[in-house]
């Protein structure tokens, strides 16, 4: 993306994660805990809208107002929940930004794109054959991998992304977590190609 291109304004955040207790708070649930830590910071609630398959919450006012997607279809049907937001608030997929955690980035690292593949993610997967286009932004947020050679990584993949980060793991968490905050605001102020040069750069300390 040049900074010649036309820019529609960001409206819809999602966080892809699976619904329920059992799930919370692990890895795979990191685009939950982002738009969550986003809605409290500015004091709003989620409340479930049936027709929209997920928890919807509002931040911001006037153009910088933003919708925040929870979709509670599970990981592999999030597409079905972010269809039907765009559909209902007459959005396009240019004013959407899904967040997403990536096993092929270490945990503190982060990745900001205004299109692309699905990468071996499911929720993505199913955002893609939904909206029939990849052309909407994701920031994928990393959360390691269970193991470097190819076999074991596979075998131990479920357990990993359906465990919870640990207590080592939570300072680096809660500085990515801050960052995302940060970043989806400098997406609204200055545009995608911006907020990447900065968070594809993050280091935490």
């Amino acid at each position: 993306m040049t900074s010649s291109e036309p820019r529609s304004p960001l409206r819809l955040v999602v966080g892809l994660g699976n619904p329920g207790e059992t799930y919370r708070a692990t890895r795979h649930n990191v685009g939950f805990m982002a738009l969550e830590r986003l809605a409290a910071r500015s004091g709003a609630g989620f409340r479930h809208q049936s027709r929209l398959h997920g928890l919807v919450a509002e931040v911001g006012q006037g153009e910088r107002r933003l919708r925040l997607l929870l979709p509670q279809t599970f990981m592999n049907d999030s597409g079905r929940s972010i269809r039907a937001a765009l559909d209902w608030f007459g959005f396009d997929p240019a004013q959407l930004l899904v967040v997403v955690d990536d096993m092929d980035l270490p945990l503190g690292k982060l990745r900001l794109r205004a299109a692309g593949s699905a990468g071996g993610h499911n929720g993505l997967r199913s955002t893609i054959q939904h909206l029939g286009s990849q052309g909407f932004a994701r920031l994928r947020i990393g959360i390691g991998a269970p193991a470097d050679n190819p076999a074991e990584r596979k075998a131990r993949t479920v357990g990993h992304v359906l465990g919870r980060f640990t207590a080592a793991e939570q300072p680096v968490l809660d500085q990515v977590l801050t960052e995302v905050e940060t970043g989806i605001g400098m997406i609204q102020r200055l545009g995608l190609e911006r907020a990447a040069n900065r968070l594809n750069a993050f280091v935490p300390t």
